[in-house]
């Protein structure tokens, strides 16, 4: 099956734009000024892809598996099964089946019969990923998506290729774990009773209406003790609440710019995958700096 790699247009443009700096050396030949200036655009270009693509490959390797029900907050490796949010089900554009992820591209025979691109569409709703131990929502926006379902229909002068999720399907995911609703053990009561004693102090009029058990408009020494008391009471309503609402997880792209990776593949086949591209970057790197010492010398 073919894996196809969204989002990480770096991978495919890279290797690109280095084949092409290199036919353009060829053609113009190595010692002029514009092949000097393409060897080092191309010894750039092989640095940097090196470096990322082998950080990336370490990410996947170095990262631990988390379970969804004792992951820590932060940068975490899921694995689990895809299942749909409640709710309206994404129906595939290619075959009107339930999905949990797609992506469609479009493509038109030009007068050359060859296959041009036109469009590409995808889902942008969340799904969700299960474990033993819990669920959590993946959000697939900026995701890097390796999937290796692909399904082709060509219907006359028109190609389209999706790769889907479907529920069920082996989820490995690797990005910024949160989980909304929870409680943070430096929870400060104290702190929320003196906030709330403020609150009501700014509308004096609903305060004595509440506290003013003599009536002479003014809050006593005794009343204004009952007045803590009952805040102490709503705040602590107010967090048994909270801690009694359920907790959701989500999962989503990292702000800091970490590599951000939804697959239905085997973490150690991806890593092998970045790998491959690294050993690529690295050999460009390697015969750019060979080039340039060659004519140093010459």
């Amino acid at each position: 099956m073919l894996v196809r790699l969204r989002r990480d247009g770096l991978n495919v443009a890279l290797p690109s734009i280095q084949f092409g700096l290199v036919a353009f050396i060829l053609h113009v030949g190595p010692r002029s000024q514009a092949s000097l200036f393409a060897i080092a655009l191309l010894l750039a270009c092989g640095l940097f892809g090196w470096l990322r693509t082998l950080q990336h490959a370490r990410l996947i390797l170095d990262t631990p598996t988390s379970r969804v029900g004792s992951a820590a907050q932060g940068y975490v490796e899921l694995r689990g099964h895809g299942e749909p949010l409640a709710g309206t089900p994404v129906l595939s554009p290619l075959t009107g089946l339930p999905v949990i992820w797609y992506r469609l591209a479009t493509y038109h025979r030009n007068n050359d019969r060859k296959w041009v691109h036109a469009h590409t569409d995808e889902s942008d709703a969340s799904f969700l990923l299960r474990d033993a131990s819990g669920v959590c929502a993946v959000d697939p926006e900026g995701a890097e998506m390796l999937v290796r379902r692909q399904d082709t229909v060509e219907r006359g002068d028109i190609r389209q290729v999706q790769w889907c999720l479907l529920r069920h399907d082996p989820i490995y995911v690797l990005g910024d774990f949160h989980t909304l609703g929870s409680i943070t053990p430096e929870l400060d009561t104290a702190a929320q009773v003196r906030d709330l004693l403020a609150e009501w102090k700014q509308d004096h009029r609903r305060l004595l209406a509440r506290f003013d058990l003599d009536g002479d408009g003014q809050i006593s020494l005794k009343e204004w003790e009952l007045a803590r008391a009952q805040a102490k009471r709503e705040v602590a309503k107010q967090r048994q609440e909270v801690l009694a609402a359920p907790e959701a997880h989500v999962m989503r792209k990292p702000d800091d710019g970490r590599l951000y990776l939804i697959s239905d593949l085997d973490p150690a086949r991806i890593a092998r995958r970045y790998r491959w591209w690294s050993a690529l970057h690295l050999s460009v790197f390697l015969g750019s700096a060979a080039a340039v010492a060659w004519l140093s010398q010459a």
